[in-house]
């Protein structure tokens, strides 16, 4: 697997957890005004994961990433 590939992988885990942080954060406030901030952040997250989801799909149908079998012990 390409160093880049690695380090974008990464870095769109990091920012979906970021997300999701900052929406449990508006939820934990608990004001009126948070809600459309809670949702937008759900949005963001829902949106960079189908985004890392398909970009996972277009490595592998590229070559770029090859999937890792589990071999069964004897």
């Amino acid at each position: 697997m390409p160093t880049w590939f690695r380090l974008l992988v990464i870095v769109s885990l990091g920012t979906i957890i970021a997300s999701l942080g900052s929406a449990l954060f508006h939820l934990a406030r608990g004001t009126r005004a948070d809600s459309d901030k809670i949702v937008r952040a759900l949005t963001i997250r829902i949106a960079l994961s189908l985004a890392l989801f398909a970009l996972i799909m277009a490595a592998w149908y590229a070559g770029l990433i090859s999937p890792q079998g589990v071999l069964p012990t004897r």
